[in-house]
């Protein structure tokens, strides 16, 4: 009785705790299925350099309106999108592979966004924006991360069958529907991007790509197809989320980085015991 106390009563007592829960279950719902995705298509550092790029247009929103989550996750979206864009142009234009030029892109975006920042605000806000802060997630917080996981899970359950295929036989649906499959990776990359920028104000910019990439990381070591595994990277990323904000309130961390770090921890056990290709498993099989 006296852990069930300890655990539930953060989110008895306090609103702000129960709106930060709600949002990163949300985005758990609606990011993890991008990151099962991005691993299946070997994209997993283009999710990291997406989550860098989306600073320069936060930091642009914040300079307008200061800490206003419509303007800083617009600005958010369309840097990271702008990112998106110019990295496939410069691919398929260039030598250049994909991967490499997003990462001379999210390099320039992150000093950028960083210097933006720096120029008006002091060094707490620049931690609000790179970290996150659950002291930040209103009713408006809420309704634009609802929104958002709504919009992507339903646009997810749209181009599914075409990413499944994709992921795991690229060249016939570049010789079935080679004219739409430019489409497909945009749109993927969209949801990608608009993601990170609904998870940025509880987990800052740096950190909201962990929640989408570790949970499906984690997932791959317990599950044996690729529902199974979509599920449990939801199942995963909520149950990080609830020990981070828990470990958060308690040790007065910023939330950010405990749920990260509760997830790389969940990871590691995952590594270690996991059914499916875990270390320790294996070794005993």
């Amino acid at each position: 009785m006296m852990l069930f106390h300890l655990l539930a009563d953060p989110f008895i007592e306090f609103g702000f705790m129960r709106r930060a829960l709600i949002a990163c279950i949300a985005l758990s719902i609606s990011a993890t299925p991008l990151g099962v995705f991005l691993l299946l298509r070997r994209m997993s550092l283009v999710g990291d350099a997406l989550s860098h790029a989306v600073l320069p247009g936060a930091a642009i929103g914040y300079l307008i309106s200061g800490m206003s989550l419509v303007a800083m996750g617009i600005g958010g979206f369309i840097a990271g999108l702008a990112v998106a864009m110019l990295s496939g142009l410069v691919s398929r234009k260039t030598q250049l592979k994909e991967d490499a030029s997003f990462a001379g892109f999210y390099l320039g975006s992150l000093a950028l966004g960083v210097t933006l920042v720096s120029l008006r605000g002091s060094s707490v806000d620049l931690l609000h924006v790179l970290f996150g802060s659950i002291l930040a997630i209103d009713s408006s917080a809420m309704i634009m991360v609802g929104i958002i996981s709504s919009a992507s899970l339903l646009m997810l359950a749209c181009i599914y069958r075409a990413l499944v295929i994709e992921s795991f036989d690229s060249l016939f649906l570049r010789v079935s529907a080679g004219k739409w499959l430019a489409v497909i990776h945009g749109i993927f990359l969209a949801l990608v991007v608009i993601n990170l920028v609904a998870g940025f104000q509880i987990l800052g910019t740096l950190m909201s790509v962990g929640l989408m990439m570790l949970p499906a990381a984690s997932a791959r070591f317990w599950a044996r197809d690729l529902p199974h595994t979509l599920l449990s990277a939801m199942i995963i990323g909520i149950l990080s989320s609830v020990v981070g904000l828990i470990w958060s309130y308690y040790a007065s961390l910023p939330a950010g980085p405990a749920i990260v770090l509760s997830a790389t921890v969940i990871f590691f056990i995952s590594v270690l015991f996991g059914r499916r290709g875990g270390m320790l498993t294996a070794s005993r099989c």
